[in-house]
């Protein structure tokens, strides 16, 4: 039977990918919770079915407007939450709102109403790795969150945990790494660089490019979360990734080639503060147990069609552009 979906921030990169995804592999009807904040973007729903997929503007800290549509729902999915490192050291406040106050008004209505929750966080909320180290993240790897956004991650990931415990919550988490894909604000690294380059100018790289981060396809991720939900245990977390660790120059020079250019044709700027090192995770537990595995297991393929999808929808990404290159020239980026 077709279930009842409550997507939060459906209208941003990774939860709008999960929205299409839903779409197009399953029968069912999806409501979107969205705040429409600068990285919600109505654009990115565009086409749906309306009779499948339904709009609410609102934030996750009203539980008025959450109890009545988590109610309705047969399972939440959260992917809503402040999520830019560098904001978060601007101004903190905006994460703490969203990623703890808003986790636990939800927590709160599905607990009401016995309604499975999916909460989506990040393995940042792990802290970072040496470069040249052979470990990688697992589900019992000790969190060491290193700013505002991921520490305000990690207390909501422990505010569902507490919740499954104490009052018997249906829900299960999971940790990703770097997405990339279409829909992503030309505010993130991968989009940043691709924008650049349609728009004539040189992409940049921050310090040393030496950072390493375990990138997974958008489109991955959706699969990954759709099967937890579908036979996850509860109260278990499972870590998603793709094997796709890359430092951050390597990254740049293959969109540089795939678009034509000279691999060393980037600016170096001033590093972000606090840059963590490398990220990398282990997603065997989520292989193993459930039996997923990424469609995107070559980044190359991956790398193409997200470049191909830039070219092909600049009226999404190119009223986003301007503010967002004035800012980064405010802090030397």
């Amino acid at each position: 039977m077709p279930r009842r979906i409550l997507v939060t921030g459906g209208a941003g990169f990774i939860g709008s990918n999960f929205v299409h995804y839903l779409v197009a592999n399953t029968d069912d009807a999806v409501t979107v919770l969205d705040k429409f904040t600068y990285a919600g973007n109505e654009a990115s729903l565009a086409g749906l079915p309306e009779d499948r997929v339904s709009v609410v503007r609102g934030d996750v800290c009203d539980a008025a407007l959450v109890d009545p549509l988590v109610a309705a729902a047969d399972a939440v999915v959260h992917y809503a939450a402040e999520s830019h490192n560098d904001n978060s050291l601007q101004d903190p406040r905006p994460f703490v709102d969203t990623n703890i106050i808003g986790t636990y008004t939800l927590l709160e209505a599905v607990r009401r109403h016995g309604t499975r929750f999916h909460h989506i966080s990040t393995d940042e909320v792990y802290g970072d790795l040496e470069l040249d180290a052979p470990e990688r993240f697992t589900e019992r790897t000790p969190y060491n969150p290193s700013s505002p956004y991921s520490s305000t991650k990690a207390g909501s990931d422990l505010l569902v945990r507490a919740w499954v415990r104490s009052f018997g919550v249906r829900a299960t988490i999971s940790n990703c790494s770097n997405n990339y894909g279409p829909r992503q604000h030309v505010e993130k690294f991968i989009p940043r660089q691709i924008t650049n380059i349609l728009c004539g100018q040189r992409p940049k790289l921050y310090g040393a490019g030496a950072n390493v981060r375990d990138w997974i396809h958008a489109d991955d991720h959706s699969s990954a979360v759709l099967r937890i939900i579908e036979a996850g245990r509860i109260g278990e977390t499972y870590l998603i990734g793709a094997d796709g660790e890359r430092d951050n120059r390597a990254v740049l020079e293959s969109i540089l080639t795939a678009m034509g250019q000279p691999a060393d044709a980037y600016d170096r700027v001033a590093d972000r503060p606090g840059h963590d090192l490398r990220y990398a995770i282990d997603s065997t537990k989520l292989r193993e147990e459930l039996g997923w595995r990424p469609a995107f297991q070559d980044f190359a393929r991956g790398l193409l069609a997200t470049i191909d999808w830039y070219r092909g929808n600049e009226d999404w990404w190119r009223p986003q552009k301007a503010a967002t290159e004035a800012k980064y020239r405010e802090l030397g980026r």
